[in-house]
């Protein structure tokens, strides 16, 4: 459909009292058989799928607002707004609605829902009552209009009664008149009361009233109004902020006066919702729902508006990216763009989608990568909100860009480094700017969210330049901090500083995302830098947290179960740490402890064979008295069991062997005895031979083949004499490999530790 007037966007209000976009669509108004009824569709124009179906109920309240907005519920808690491009659009299908309806076109909102007890009251008044007779506009009855517009706020008909009357008569401005009378003449009384009456007037919830209200003319006399709340000694001095304080900065001109109106408007309204207005009530708080879409609304235009002023974008990026820039231009530069990433939130996702692509085409990342690495905290602050709003919308956006970067250029200048660094160096004591990029490089990192398109992995090929060229630099305080064992306090160096703990609690946090969603990369890492040693080397700091950090760090590679990584904590004996961390807590039961006693009763429940081993050859003694938990004598147990287990095996294999050994022999085997018995007695070789008598045979063809080099070990003797050991570790598997390879026994030998 390609008429405009009918072009609209659907939005619903969630649960946070905000508006949700839907999609934008066209929509007609047509008989239903299903809803049996005339209904509101809206198709999307992109697919033409249905966006909206919705029966015009005779009972339902709609409200038109700002021309170009028809508002109404559906249900409990489920609001919906259908915003026109076009005023001719929207007043085609309110009069539509209201023809359903039985209703004047004319008014802004066709019913509101009243209660029995109203419906009641209602019917007993005389026919001549939908008329709300107004006081005269002077300043002896403002106390009597004070009274009516309080008394109307409890009942949706009267209110709606009100403002018709306010608007047919042109009231509001003869009343914001008043107000410059009683300040010239110092009227506290009359002032008192017309600030009852402004607030009064805004709780009556009507979109027409605020038009006229928040209009250039009008909106300074409501704040002055506002700023003589009788509960205040003094008054509020709201417009001498507004006026004096509250600066319009413009980085480049806005030539566009519409859009310069728009912008004070909404600033200013948006200063009455927030500021001058109290918190309402429970009972109050859908009196404003109006006011929020207002405001909503009006920022939906304001970006849109200038994102459709290309001159004004392409200049404000010309100027950001320029060197020639002063600081103070540059700093109100990425303040502006702050603001309009923050009003671009309003977008429906397809615009907002196109939003954000524009300013990526316009060089918004590089750009970032300059002012974030200023020395200016603001605009580094400010910068880091603009970088957020852009991981949050695409992070392959992002990843994509630094893969991009020229490979010849320093890896200290890449975006995600100047990220990193200024992570690391976060001058807040408690690193909040820290926490928000350390989540930001989470969010970068994380394989989550990278797509995997036709003949490219963004997972593989952004991951393997990360640890390239990022890793180094995220690990380096924390190498920094660890490159001595310890100090002559025994604690591990830069542990004592509370800002530089905190600071390696990050990076340990963010190291332990990647041992659980990265496999290959942080594992090749860990091994090449020895980094859980030096992270354990944290468990010594007077900081609890930090420890706990190393912990958990150590704990989540136990808890992948790979042998990888346990052959590397054997080999480097690195539970010592660990178990002195738990001995020097002592008695004391905190959370360092449950932690220890929750990583070996993991290692015990999941029966991790090497690690048990090792723990139990190697601290059992240190361990077995602590009894306050059954873990370490669990671990005890299940070393034995598989002792035993191991012993049984064994004997099964050589009862197998022995068995099978004794039917059938290979080829040379029975060569030899065939030769043998040929030559003693000349008499062909018995095909069965008995248990006893293969024994003897058997270790005469050893020793022959022993004579003749063919075996470098006697693997009967071996099993006869107990040399295996009861235990297959991980380890030993390549050197039996190596051994069976070499040598070419009789059979192939059965694996003890299978």
């Amino acid at each position: 459909m390609s008429d405009t007037r009918r072009r609209v966007k659907v939005y619903t209000l969630n649960e946070d009292r905000q508006w949700d976009d839907r999609g934008t669509g066209h929509v007609s108004s047509t008989f239903v058989e299903r809803l049996k009824g005339i209904s509101l569709l809206v198709r999307a124009e992109s697919d033409g799928s249905l966006l909206l179906e919705s029966k015009i109920s005779p009972n339902t309240a709609y409200q038109k607002q700002q021309d170009t907005l028809i508002v109404w519920s559906e249900a409990e808690n489920y609001d919906l707004a259908l915003s026109f491009q076009e005023k001719a659009g929207c007043d085609e299908i309110w009069e539509k609605i209201c023809q359903v309806q039985g209703k004047d076109p004319a008014l802004e909102i066709t019913q509101d829902p009243i209660d029995e007890s109203e419906e009641e009251r209602l019917e007993e008044l005389p026919e001549t009552s939908h008329l709300v007779e107004l006081p005269h506009c002077e300043l002896s009855r403002l106390e009597e209009m004070a009274d009516l517009v309080t008394s109307v706020l409890s009942s949706p008909i009267r209110r709606e009664k009100l403002a018709l009357a306010l608007m047919s008569e042109g009231y509001i401005k003869k009343l914001l008149g008043l107000f410059q009378v009683c300040e010239d003449l110092d009227n506290r009384e009359g002032l008192h009361h017309l600030y009852e009456i402004v607030r009064g007037v805004l709780f009556l919830n009507k979109a027409a009233l605020f038009e006229v209200m928040f209009s250039d003319d009008c909106i300074m006399d409501v704040v002055g109004c506002l700023e003589y709340d009788p509960a205040l000694v003094q008054p509020k001095r709201h417009r001498e902020f507004l006026t004096k304080t509250a600066k319009f900065k413009e980085v480049i001109p806005i030539t566009d006066s519409e859009l310069r109106q728009k912008i004070h408007q909404t600033y200013r309204v948006q200063y009455i919702q927030d500021i001058i207005l109290p918190t309402p009530s429970v009972f109050e708080e859908n009196f404003l729902s109006t006011l929020t879409s207002f405001i909503f609304f009006n920022k939906v235009e304001i970006v849109s508006m200038l994102q459709e002023d290309e001159k004004f974008l392409t200049e404000v990026f010309a100027q950001l990216t320029d060197e020639a820039t002063e600081a103070s231009k540059r700093r109100e530069l990425v303040n502006f763009f702050k603001e309009f990433c923050a009003f671009s939130q309003t977008l429906q996702p397809q615009n907002r989608d196109a939003f954000f692509k524009t300013l990526a085409n316009l060089g918004i990342l590089p750009a970032l990568e300059i002012v974030m690495g200023m020395d200016d905290l603001q605009v580094r602050a400010a910068a880091t909100d603009i970088f957020s709003y852009l991981v949050e919308f695409s992070p392959s956006m992002v990843r994509e860009f630094v893969m991009q970067e020229p490979q010849q250029t320093d890896d200290d200048v890449l975006l995600i480094n100047v990220v990193i660094k200024q992570m690391i160096c976060d001058s807040d004591p408690e690193l909040g700017g820290a926490v928000q990029l350390m989540g930001l490089l989470r969010t970068l990192i994380d394989p989550e969210n990278m797509l995997a398109p036709i003949n490219k992995t963004e997972k593989t090929e952004f991951l393997s330049f990360f640890y390239k060229y990022c890793m180094h630099v995220l690990t380096a305080p924390l190498l920094a901090n660890t490159a001595h064992d310890k100090d002559s306090k025994g604690e591990a160096t830069g542990a004592d500083n509370f800002q530089t703990a905190q600071l390696l609690a990050l990076i340990l946090e963010l190291l332990t995302f990647c041992v659980e969603h990265h496999t290959y990369h942080i594992k090749t890492y860990i091994m090449n830098k020895d980094l859980l040693r030096r992270v354990l080397l944290l468990m010594n700091s007077k900081h609890t947290f930090l420890a706990l950090c190393a912990l958990r760090f150590m704990r989540r590679i136990i808890g992948l179960k790979d042998e990888y990584y346990n052959r590397y904590i054997i080999k480097g004996n690195l539970f010592e740490p660990v178990i002195n961390a738990l001995l020097d807590n002592g008695t004391r039961y905190n959370l360092l402890n449950s932690a220890v006693i929750e990583l070996f009763e993991f290692i015990k429940v999941e029966d991790v064979k090497s690690l048990i081993a090792h723990i139990v050859d190697n601290f059992y003694k240190a361990l077995e008295s602590i009894e306050y938990v059954q873990t370490f004598k669990g671990l005890k147990g299940r070393y034995e069991q598989e002792k035993d287990r191991q012993s049984q095996r064994l004997n099964s294999v050589l009862r197998d062997m022995y068995r099978r050994d004794a039917r059938s022999m290979d080829e040379d085997e029975e060569m030899w005895f065939n030769d043998d018995e040929d030559d003693e007695e000349g008499e062909s070789v018995e095909k069965n031979r008995t248990e006893d008598d293969f024994s003897d045979s058997y270790g005469k063809y050893m020793e022959a083949k022993k004579g003749r080099g063919g075996l470098k070990t006697n693997m009967w003797f071996c099993y006869q004499t107990g040399l295996v050991g009861l235990v297959d570790y991980p380890d030993d598997e390549d050197e039996d490999e190596e051994d069976e390879e070499e040598e070419q026994s009789p059979r192939k030998r059965p694996r003890l530790g299978s």
